[in-house]
């Protein structure tokens, strides 16, 4: 549920200087996802097989929803409204797919990322846990801007650890709190922040039979990193909404907005997904699809729809 990227570019392309005067200021150019800082790598000269890509992708998902055996659905159902939960006593390891499209200048730049989002609790003692949310993106991108060409590599990892008791108040709600942090291990220039960052994160929620509703937020600040990079202050702001069938589909909407305060801008993409708990084999697994719309988004950020595919390796104790 939990998405966060940072991306600066600061760097001097032939034929491009870096005065006010350029039309394209790319010092200026500013685009994030919501906190998460997209890694670097070698550069790659080559166009990845979309339509390839997203067939299979399409195939493999129909193929584990319909094909598969399925669990009982009242432990089906339980399981997926864990999933909805930030901050339940559940190992979880979602693999997380999108795709933009429409960025840059000349709006002709497209990214792939994937997100590896490995969720460990832990029991501190007979009252209260310790979650681990962990992002470490994987990114293919091409032509964000003019000359940029493609890059593909790893990204800044964005680590939440939640406090969390393990019974919900009075009133029914569920939360979380505890720190975050932003480790600057990107491997190319153009996709990380290459900044250490810190800041407070929580999550609220509540579930009432099949609904769950709730929040999630950060904030991050740097403190240390490349002098000649931007600093960064960004808040992220997850509201969330989903509904679960006793069949176990799980119908999902949230924003994954992130407002940078250093150059006042908006990143709102709004998901819609649809998903599923079942097995592949003896392997407790939810998958699932949906899609996203840029509601707003940084100058020469992703405009338009994008996809969303979701893969969990679930291990309930």
């Amino acid at each position: 549920m939990e998405t966060n990227g940072i991306l600066r570019v600061k760097k001097e392309f032939p034929g491009y200087a870096l005065d006010a005067g350029n039309p394209f200021r790319y010092d200026d150019y500013y685009h994030q996802t919501g906190l998460m800082a997209f890694g670097k790598g070698e550069i790659l000269h080559m166009t990845p097989p979309w339509m390839t890509l997203r067939f299979a992708t399409a195939v493999f998902f129909v193929g584990a929803i319909f094909i598969t055996p399925v669990l009982a659905e009242e432990d089906s159902a339980e399981l997926a409204k864990k999933l909805s939960n930030p901050v339940a006593a559940l190992i979880s390891v979602p693999f997380q797919l999108n795709y933009d499209q429409a960025i840059g200048p000349a709006e002709d730049g497209e990214r792939l990322t994937l997100n590896t989002q490995p969720v460990i609790p832990f029991e501190l003692n007979r009252d209260w846990n310790i979650i681990s949310r962990t992002i470490l993106p994987v990114v293919w991108q091409d032509d964000i801007f003019p000359g940029a060409g493609s890059q593909f590599g790893i990204g800044d990892i964005v680590q939440s650890v939640f406090f969390s008791p393990k019974a919900p108040t009075a009133s029914g709600w569920i939360w979380g709190a505890g720190p975050v942090f932003l480790l600057p291990t990107g491997s190319d220039d153009l996709l990380t922040a290459d900044k250490w960052g810190a800041g407070p994160t929580g999550v609220m929620l509540r579930q009432r039979g099949p609904w769950t509703y709730g929040m999630l937020a950060n904030h991050i600040w740097s403190f240390a990193g490349n002098d000649n990079r931007a600093d960064v202050s960004n808040t992220f702001l997850q509201p969330f909404l989903s509904y679960t069938t006793p069949t176990a589909w799980t119908f999902s909407l949230n924003t994954e907005s992130t407002y940078d305060w250093k150059n006042e801008q908006w990143s709102v993409p709004i998901n819609g997904v649809v998903s599923k708990v079942t097995k592949i084999g003896s392997q407790l697994v939810s998958v699932g699809g949906g899609v996203r719309y840029w509601a707003d988004s940084p100058d020469n950020g992703p405009e338009g729809m994008g996809f969303r595919f979701l893969f969990t390796l679930l291990f309930p104790k």
